[in-house]
This record gives structure tokens, C-alpha cells and sequence, in this order.
């Protein structure tokens, strides 16, 4: 299977990105995943982090389609996707630990 981004419209309060996925010898789908203008923010989404959720989102949606249920040709990025997608790409640093800091004599040093 091969999923080709193909580019993204902005509608009135969200973006809309286009995948076309090619399932070789079936057939090419076009797929389109809604994110809205909200979720661009700078606690949440930046701008470059459309195609990435929207890609992640319409890969899981493929990944649960069965012969009998087919992934939905439109969809749309949730609040857990959001989580997932953030958690994954941005995960918090471990914090260090502070060092009380001591002088120790160094032994054999001549003193001044």
C-alpha cells in the first residue's frame, strides 16, 4: 500500500488534507482528514504538524478496515488523536536531577 499526501485546503475553521492511497492490484481511494483551525495552537498543533496527525489518523483508520468494513473516505482528528499524536512526537524530557554542589580538596596540590 502506498499513501501519497497530496496537499491541504483551508475551510472556514479548519484545513482539510488529501491523501490519495494506492492498494495495488485493488484500486486508488482518495481520502480527505479534517482538523480544525482550534487545534492550531501553541499549547496543541503548530502548522507543520497537519500532514503529520492527519497521516498518523488516516494509517490507523486503514489499519482497522476489514473486507466487510471499509475506512471512511472523510475523516476527522479528535481530541485522543490529538494526545496520541503529541505524546508521540513531542514527549517530555526527563527532568534532571539536581546536584548539591561540594568542594572537595584536591590531595598533592601545593597550596598558594
Amino acid at each position: 500500500m502506498y499513501i501519497q499526501y497530496v496537499g491541504f485546503d483551508t475551510a472556514i475553521g479548519s484545513r482539510i488534507y488529501t491523501f490519495h492511497v494506492i492498494d495495488a492490484p485493488h484500486e486508488v481511494r482518495d481520502f480527505t482528514v479534517k482538523v480544525e483551525a482550534e487545534a492550531f495552537r501553541p499549547d496543541c498543533l503548530g502548522p507543520q504538524d497537519g500532514p503529520g496527525i492527519s497521516y498518523a489518523r488516516l494509517v490507523k483508520e486503514l489499519r482497522g478496515q476489514t473486507s466487510e468494513s471499509r475506512a471512511a473516505d472523510c475523516l476527522s482528528i479528535g481530541e485522543r488523536d490529538i494526545k496520541d499524536y503529541l505524546k508521540e512526537h513531542n514527549p517530555k524530557k526527563p527532568q534532571a536531577k539536581k546536584k548539591e554542589g561540594r568542594v572537595v580538596p584536591l590531595a598533592g596540590r601545593p597550596e598558594d
